[in-house]
């Protein structure tokens, strides 16, 4: 049978020029050109360098302090105070959902945290929010009476998310997330949802320990995974997301305080303290103690210093020196001459008094800004990446 064509299906979209039409009006279409062209606010921070405007997914495991960390953050901008004790913020209200907590056992910990501190008037606090929609909803009233708003946090995401309704588990944890991304980036505020690891670990990349589907992780603008063991207070907190540098940072947990802080002067520094705790876990003092050391002389240094510095004979440091090396501790630059393991991966990036470390490895190119379009670029991907 014969078939003629009479023009082309018309579309369901009405008219062709319907995607361009309805994108340019709501500010989602562009040309190439027009897009280079076209000026953009900076990202807003909550933490610059650690939590931007977007959806942040904090993971941990168990009763690690979470929520003394969540806390804590929320007192230090709520108050204009450092995050973490090192980090300046702008000051801007907070709305803190301790969905696991009591009011009683809030007023305990916020005593704990402010150690004698006035309570600052721009922390809200609420143990108990709505599930789904409705949450989303109670959510952003709350930020249309605070315009100044700077951060939420959910705590913990599993109290919001909607209850199973057959789906699968990708499909549901990826539509509970976008819905709290979406009111996030309508906003311009960054929000915190609390989540567990998963018991299993993978040594191979810290992300896949996020307890759940892909959906999770793929749906945040950023991941921080805090890891930490029983009974010790040096900690580390593991980040990446499209706004801010894949790094691991150097933190300590105060358990007197129940505080959190970051272990170093700024971030540049707690990411070099997180990799040298990395190159001397499992060694002996001296051991360690060189690995320090050789930080402190990026062009490297041989046996002779070190025997100097650290009260050696020239044949022990070298004999130190040597099996470091060859266990991958530290890097042999030259005949008899040796440096930190990391001096030669990482640059550091300025930007608004914050240093951010950033490892490239092997590669070798030139550093962007935070939130440039050549790092977006690299974490920008379908599937939600």
């Amino acid at each position: 049978m014969n078939e003629t064509f009479d023009g082309p299906v018309p579309s369901p979209w009405g008219d062709e020029t319907v995607l361009e039409t309805r994108g340019r009006a709501a500010g989602v279409y562009f040309t190439a050109d027009e897009l280079l062209d076209t000026k953009f606010p900076e990202p807003r921070w909550a933490v610059p360098g650690l939590i931007c405007e977007g959806l942040n997914l904090l993971v941990g495991s168990p009763k690690l302090g979470k929520s003394w960390l969540c806390l804590g953050l929320g007192v230090a901008i709520a108050s204009g105070n450092k995050a973490l004790d090192k980090i300046d913020v702008e000051q801007g209200s907070v709305l803190y959902a301790a969905l696991e907590d009591t009011p009683r056992r809030l007023k305990n910990r916020l005593e704990t945290v402010l150690d004698g501190d006035a309570a600052p008037k721009g922390l809200s606090i609420t143990t108990a929010l709505p599930r789904g929609q409705e949450m989303v909803d109670v959510v952003s009233g709350w930020l249309d009476a605070h315009d100044d708003a700077r951060l939420v946090i959910i705590d913990v995401l599993r109290k919001v998310t909607p209850r199973s309704d057959g789906r699968n588990s990708y499909e549901a944890d990826y539509d509970a997330m976008g819905a709290l991304k979406r009111l996030a980036d309508a906003h311009r505020v960054a929000i915190v949802a609390v989540h567990h690891t998963r018991k299993m670990t993978d040594e191979g990349d810290v992300f896949n320990e996020v307890s759940g589907s892909t959906g999770l992780t793929g749906a945040a603008d950023a991941i921080l995974i805090a890891k930490r063991s029983r009974n010790d207070g040096a900690a580390a907190l593991h980040v990446t997301g499209r706004d801010i540098l894949e790094n691991e940072y150097a933190l300590t947990f105060d358990p007197e305080r129940c505080t959190w802080e970051l272990d170093g002067a700024g971030l540049g520094e707690a990411a070099h303290n997180a990799r040298t705790a990395k190159t001397t876990d499992g060694v002996g003092d001296k051991a360690a103690a060189i690995i320090r050391l050789l930080a402190r002389y990026p062009e490297g240094t041989g046996p002779t210093e070190v025997g100097k510095q650290l009260d050696l004979t020239k044949e022990t440091a070298g004999s130190y020196l040597s099996r470091l090396a060859d266990a991958g501790r530290i890097q042999k630059v030259g005949r008899g001459k040796y440096r930190s393991a990391y001096s030669a991966d990482t640059a550091y990036i300025e930007r608004e008094s914050n240093v951010i470390a950033f490892d490239f490895g092997d590669r070798v190119g030139t550093v962007g800004t935070v939130g440039s379009a050549s790092q977006r670029a690299d974490n920008d991907g379908g599937d939600g990446a």
